[in-house]
């Protein structure tokens, strides 16, 4: 198909392999130009999967998985049956560069024998036949069994190349994520680390983002288990640190006591540094940040030999965990440096 406002241009792939089918009426496939959209059809009851990149469907679904799917990203609409020899051929090409593209394009396989209509309104008289939508209108597409260079040329052709905006778009919900998290809403978060990671297993920025939510729903034991089923590459990524670190801190934080009586205990003695050490990693484990910096600070104003400058570490430790766009990192950073270079 083509139309000369069609970016995608006409269709090079018409071939020889299609077989005959006499369907419900009307004109055949025009290659010239692309046909009108089908009339509206009931939508179905139950919507498909968000998800799904390869659907069957039927007359009642074709507006959803199909019209207004395009709307989100091209739809290829596979005509077949199950008496056709290349469509039997055609089908594992087609699904293995459908999936290869990685969501940027759907296919929805229509069985021509069961729903008529839809190719009858489009004129399809040979199968298989392949028609692409894009925001609700048919834009190009192919007929036989071709080669798997050029069902991947046409795909390419709609969506680009394997991967080419893979990586903006997993940076992108990255950072969805994180703000999720940050905001506290977990659940959500969780959801979208492990969207990534199932695009993108070795993804270190996820995978850390997943063990950060299980540590914040209490899933210490499992974001542990987690982090030592993690490849030796990854292990050494900042983030996947960041996370081992805080899981220490947790571990050592269960071990210095009741932070009431580390309380009471700075109440009796404002310079027992050991207790404000020791109670600045219990709030720092409990979120609260800033209190657990200024306790850090405060040993720092009153005696920075106190555990080998150990204050100072601490808190630069702190840092790493919380990353240097947190802002309890920048204040405590900017208080920091006023000690340090006052």
């Amino acid at each position: 198909m083509s139309d000369t406002n069609n970016p995608y241009g006409g269709s090079q792939y018409g071939g020889s392999y299609g077989q005959s089918y006499g369907g419900q009426g009307g004109a055949s496939v025009s290659y010239g130009g692309a046909p009108a959209a089908p009339a509206p059809v009931a939508a179905a009851s139950a919507p498909a999967p968000a998800g799904d990149v390869i659907v069957d469907t039927t007359t009642a679904g074709f507006t959803r998985d199909v019209l207004e799917e395009s709307r989100l990203r091209p739809v290829l609409v596979d005509f077949w049956a199950p008496w056709c020899g290349p469509c039997k051929q055609l089908t594992p090409v087609i699904e293995k560069v459908v999936n290869e593209a990685g969501g940027a394009v759907r296919l929805v396989k229509l069985n021509i024998d069961d729903h008529p209509s839809i190719p009858g309104q489009l004129g399809i008289q040979s199968i298989p036949a392949v028609i692409a939508f894009v925001d609700g209108r048919p834009v190009d597409g192919f007929m036989g069994a071709v080669p798997e260079s050029q069902v991947r040329e046409f795909v390419e052709k709609l969506a680009g190349p394997p991967g080419a905006d893979q990586a903006a778009e997993i940076e992108a919900v990255l950072t969805e994520a994180e703000g999720l998290l940050v905001a506290g809403q977990v659940q959500d978060a969780a959801q979208l680390y492990s969207a990534v990671l199932q695009a993108d297993p070795e993804n270190a920025k996820a995978a850390a983002g997943m063990m950060q939510c299980l540590i914040a729903l209490g899933e210490t034991a499992r974001a542990g288990q987690m982090l030592a089923s993690l490849p030796e590459e990854m292990s050494a990524d900042p983030a996947i640190q960041a996370v081992k670190t805080k899981l220490e801190q947790i571990e050592e934080a269960r071990k210095l006591g009741d932070p009431v009586a580390l309380e009471q205990a700075l109440a009796a003695n404002p310079d027992d540094h050991e207790a404000r050490m020791n109670l600045a990693k219990i709030l720092n484990v409990q979120g609260d940040r800033e209190a657990a910096a200024e306790h850090l600070l405060t040993i720092m104003r009153k005696d920075r030999t106190f555990d080998e400058d150990g204050a100072r570490r601490q808190l630069l430790q702190f840092f790493e965990v919380w990353g240097p766009k947190d802002p309890a990192t920048i204040s405590a950073r900017r208080r920091l440096s006023s000690i340090l270079f006052s």
